[in-house]
């Protein structure tokens, strides 16, 4: 059609769009609009906006500031594509420049609640993500109290992401205080973000009571949930009780197969200096096992100077064609001692 001078119909322009949007492909994506400039089309917004994502989605973030500055005309989609590049490209200080422009664009509309419809509020929780990597607890607060005023609470996604900005940046009390404001906290995910800050935090006994409220409240437990709770367990002095009733329970929900929960019980045993039950989850694992629970199991020999056992997994992970992190490999030589363990490693 090209070499006919044919006019190429916005439809054909359309589907090799979405082509390369899909498959990342930034030649492609360069010589399509060139193609598209020079064929004097006047694209809509809708248009317009396909164009910004496919240079976002492969990885043209300057190339779609470019587009996005020359648009006459831009609606939510417009800003939540440029918001995405900028995530995406961790660039986040931009995404965060990018916001408070949507914002002032916007007074009247921010005042309204129908800004917590889609998109806008997935552009809040990737700007609450930023907030996270640039430690920008004053603007995260800021946009808090402005959800406040609109009423965000029965929002799950808005809820987590500033459970996880409290929890990462601000302490427990912020966690708390979104957690208490929520209308429905039948959800697994905000209990879960709970006790996965109360775990930064170090408060484990805390994590037992939230991981025991949940259970009178009725609210499912899923894998996140038992990763994050053994890793309390681990940590408290009980001689791993408290481990072991959440293991009957991994039991009883099915999921002592799940790769994070299987991990979490090879590491909470190994803390607790439980290496035969740490020995025996991690045997029931076989050949599935993954990078951290060999690591979590090697950890647990090598703390309580077990350096036969150490080096029998090191070798066994080099079988598997594993490489076990350079500070594991450091403390195995620190604990066993170079000339013991030549001497374990010629023994074995």
């Amino acid at each position: 059609m090209d070499g006919l001078g044919l006019p190429i119909p916005v439809d054909i322009y359309t589907s090799f769009i979405k082509e390369c949007t899909e498959t990342r492909d930034p030649a492609g994506a360069g010589a399509l609009v060139a193609h598209i400039n020079k064929s004097g089309i006047r694209p809509g917004l809708h248009f317009l906006n396909r164009i910004l994502l496919m240079y976002v989605s492969c990885g043209l973030i300057e190339n779609a500031r470019q587009l996005f500055g020359k648009m006459p005309v831009k609606d939510c989609n417009s800003w939540a594509a440029m918001v995405a590049g900028y995530i995406d490209n961790n660039k986040y200080e931009e995404a965060i420049c990018l916001f408070v422009e949507l914002m002032r664009n916007h007074q009247n509309e921010r005042r309204n609640a129908n800004m917590l419809g889609f998109p806008y509020s997935w552009i809040v929780v990737c700007i609450l993500k930023a907030c996270v990597h640039t430690k920008n607890l004053g603007l995260g607060k800021q946009i808090h109290g402005w959800l406040t005023k609109i009423g965000y609470s029965s929002d799950l996604f808005l809820s987590s992401s500033l459970m996880n900005l409290y929890g990462k940046l601000g302490g427990i009390e912020g966690v708390d205080c979104v957690f208490d404001r929520m209308p429905c906290r039948g959800n697994t995910v905000v209990w879960t973000a709970k006790i996965v800050n109360l775990c930064r935090e170090m408060n484990f006994d805390e994590v037992l009571n939230v991981f025991n409220e949940m259970g009178r409240e009725g609210v499912k437990k899923n894998e996140y949930t038992f990763s994050s709770v053994l890793r309390a367990c681990g940590r408290m002095e009980d001689d791993g009780k408290c481990g072991e009733k959440v293991h009957a329970s991994v039991i009883k929900l099915g999921l002592e197969s799940n790769d994070y929960v299987q991990c979490g019980l090879v590491d909470m045993y190994s803390k607790r200096g439980l290496l035969r039950n740490a020995r025996t989850v991690f045997e029931m694992v076989g050949g599935q096992r993954t990078d951290a629970c060999w690591n979590a199991m090697l950890t647990g020999y090598i703390q309580h100077g077990d350096c036969i056992e150490a080096i029998k997994v090191l070798y066994a992970m080099k079988s598997a064609g594993l490489q076990p992190k350079e500070s594991i490999l450091n403390e195995v030589m620190f604990t066993c001692g170079s000339r013991n363990l030549e001497n374990q490693i010629e023994g074995l």
